[in-house]
């Protein structure tokens, strides 16, 4: 079961709503709350209200569990701009758009959100802790004992060929 809620005419523009709508896109409504609560953005105060208004709905208009709802879709649309003028110099005016966005929020009624234990994953071992086979110094010396003389046995040709 869905419940959904619609602001409409908000004077923000989409794009900037956006934005911060896709910081909250599928998270649990209770946290994207906490989210949209410190966002330093005058667009995260409207899309809380729309958030808050679906979550309401949920639960006066279908009965669902407040605490299991995820936002399923959110999205916003185009709305109408306001068409002004700025004057210029030289009798010039520059046309400014004051644009406006519908935002929609749906949610529904998700998988119980995962208890945290407050056991931490075990870490990474340390590299000191790390066990090293020690190396054998001596079977360096050999290998670069054999590679010395397989180089020694291959001729080297010393000539320079002449350019013409």
């Amino acid at each position: 079961m869905e419940a959904q809620a619609t602001a409409r005419y908000v004077r923000m523009g989409p794009r900037k709503v956006r934005f911060v709508l896709d910081t909250v896109r599928g998270k649990y409504a209770a946290d994207a709350l906490d989210i949209l609560k410190f966002t330093p953005n005058h667009a995260a105060a409207e899309i809380s209200k729309v958030l808050r208004s679906a979550m309401a709905n949920a639960g006066n208009n279908h009965g669902l569990d407040l605490t299991n709802l995820k936002i399923a879709r959110c999205f916003v649309d185009v709305g109408p701009s306001m068409k002004r003028v700025q004057p210029r110099a030289q009798g010039r005016a520059y046309a400014i758009l004051k644009r406006s966005s519908h935002i929609t929020i749906v949610v529904a009624e998700g998988a119980p959100k995962p208890i945290k234990t407050g056991k931490k994953a075990p870490k990474a071992p340390l590299r000191a802790d790390l066990k090293v086979e020690p190396v054998v110094v001596e079977e360096i010396v050999d290998v670069v004992a054999d590679v010395a003389t397989e180089t020694a046995e291959a001729p080297v040709d010393t000539t320079v060929e002449e350019q013409a």
